[in-house]
């Protein structure tokens, strides 16, 4: 079910698919590995991927060749693929995938969308294995066991695994990648964020110390046009990469975002979280646009990661403590990072010498993407300087040189920059995360979260930064938030004050 709407858009989604892919009514489950078990028989081999063994195990392991994914140090505890047809998500799929290779669990929980079926709660299957042309994939029965004893809303629903494409479509990835797996496989019929909550606390709460990884099973955005479909899914991926589960439920439901798999996400977002997790990020996104060539009404893909970093928490190789990183990861690379200070550097000594500022240039995708950024000024570690822009209106090299130039300039704190202060001068970009209003403070995490506050006609943002500098606890990050925007400082105790919270790159 799509968050945002009825079930009718995820449904239309997946009926064209399936009728574009020849997919025929699946027979009945003919084979059982054991005594009493109902093999669950594949209903996509030979449409949505290869019904030949070779052949698949072939295409999985050509898309796992072709992914290049980060060296994630700690202990991976959750992914996210997209579950479209092979030739359309496969080579998505493959950028989280390959995050396996070198690492073994013992069981796999996926938690896939309903696209056909319309129940409450959550469906698991406890009949029996899952095949695949790769074999069958046998199912933890202990885990079950525990999940239905855990929660009454988690049982047995045959129609919400009948004809559901969206789990199946994950296990010949981890068949080949991590073979010797046992299967929990999970249907959400009710994707609201009570329901994420309490699958997540049964989830997290049988799997204890057990070695198990968690998938959560989703396309994005459907049948829009190749830029509008970007935007509504960078939305989605500015979420993941914040680790904000809430936020993320929220943009579902409010429209901001598509994911016909929102649930699943937001669900292994709060099991991650539970279990020690620090670090998410989007490993890679592409639409079908990008394999048909057709723009006109695209399908979103994207592959995440979430994982536990002890270097964010422990003591480094040294021996000597690791500072916790401020704001969030979003994702940039060191090239990426290294050329946004560049162009802010040049844009910035272009204007101090009267010389023509070089043209932004987006060398990369994620540079061209609608994002919001403040540029800083520091000299001899004193501020010089500092203006953002909090929407993202335009793509973020622009974006960075035109608050470069404004930082330098038109901050009206200070007087103008001038030729001879350029080598004492610091540059910090700070990349957001977009705005989410809340109504209880105590979401606010200090180190994690920048404040931007309103009321009437004045409004006041500090970046996540500023309060560990300072070393503000939450209280005192609010009340110099009130400040900044010219408000008592116990203003964020009144109704009519707006209080947004919002993370950032920091670099």
């Amino acid at each position: 079910m799509i968050l945002r709407s009825p079930m009718g858009t995820a449904l239309a989604a997946f009926l064209f698919f399936w009728s574009l892919l020849g997919v025929q009514d699946a027979t009945a489950a003919e084979g059982t590995n054991m005594p009493g078990e109902q093999i669950r028989e594949s209903i996509l081999a030979g449409s949505w991927y290869p019904g030949d063994a070779k052949r698949l195990r072939q295409d999985v392991e050509s898309n796992i060749q072709k992914a290049s994914v980060p060296d994630l140090q700690g202990q991976l505890l959750a992914l996210v693929s997209p579950h479209a047809g092979y030739r359309y998500s496969g080579q998505v799929a493959a950028y989280a995938y390959k995050l396996l290779q070198g690492r073994k669990f013992d069981t796999v929980v996926v938690i896939a969308p309903s696209h056909r079926a319309y129940f409450s709660g959550v469906s698991v299957y406890d009949r029996g294995g899952f095949r695949t042309p790769l074999g069958v994939v046998p199912l933890d029965t202990e885990f079950i066991t525990a999940l239905k004893e855990r929660d009454r809303r988690i049982r047995f629903v045959a129609e919400a695994h009948a004809q559901e494409h969206s789990l199946e479509i994950q296990l010949p990835f981890l068949q080949v990648v991590m073979p010797g797996f046992k299967l929990v496989p999970l249907v959400m019929g009710d994707q609201s964020f009570a329901s994420c909550q309490w699958l997540a606390e049964a989830i997290a709460g049988c799997i204890d110390k057990k070695s198990t990884l968690v998938v959560a099973s989703s396309d994005l955005s459907h049948f829009h046009p190749y830029e509008e479909a970007k935007r509504l899914d960078q939305v989605v991926a500015d979420k993941v990469n914040a680790f904000d589960p809430g936020g993320l439920s929220e943009s579902l439901k409010n429209g901001k975002c598509e994911a016909c798999g929102g649930g699943p996400m937001v669900t292994a977002m709060l099991i991650a979280k539970k279990l020690g997790a620090n670090k998410s990020q989007v490993l890679y996104y592409a639409n079908s646009g990008d394999v048909t060539g057709d723009h006109s009404g695209v399908v979103g893909y994207m592959a995440a990661a979430l994982w536990a970093n002890p270097r964010t928490k422990g003591a480094t190789p040294e021996g000597e403590r690791t500072p916790p990183r401020v704001g969030v990861d979003l994702g940039l690379t060191a090239e990426e990072k290294t050329a946004l200070l560049e162009l802010a550097k040049k844009t910035i000594e272009a204007k101090c010498r009267g010389e023509k500022a070089p043209a932004p240039e987006a060398k990369s995708p994620t540079l061209s993407e609608l994002r919001g950024a403040f540029v800083t000024l520091h000299k001899a570690g004193r501020l010089r300087g500092c203006i953002g822009q909090i929407q993202a209106r335009q793509p973020l090299v622009k974006t960075v040189a035109d608050m470069a130039v404004a930082a330098a300039f038109d901050d009206p704190r200070f007087p103008p920059l001038r030729a001879e202060e350029l080598k004492d001068v610091d540059i910090e970009i700070s990349v957001l995360t977009p705005l989410r209003r809340i109504t209880d403070v105590r979401e606010i995490q200090v180190g994690t979260h920048g404040i931007y506050m309103r009321r009437g006609g004045y409004s006041g943002l500090l970046l996540p930064q500023v309060a560990t500098e300072w070393k503000w606890d939450r209280t005192a990050f609010l009340e110099h938030t009130c400040e900044k925007a010219h408000l008592p400082k116990d203003a964020w105790k009144d109704k009519e004050t707006e209080i947004y919270i919002f993370s950032a790159d920091v670099f």
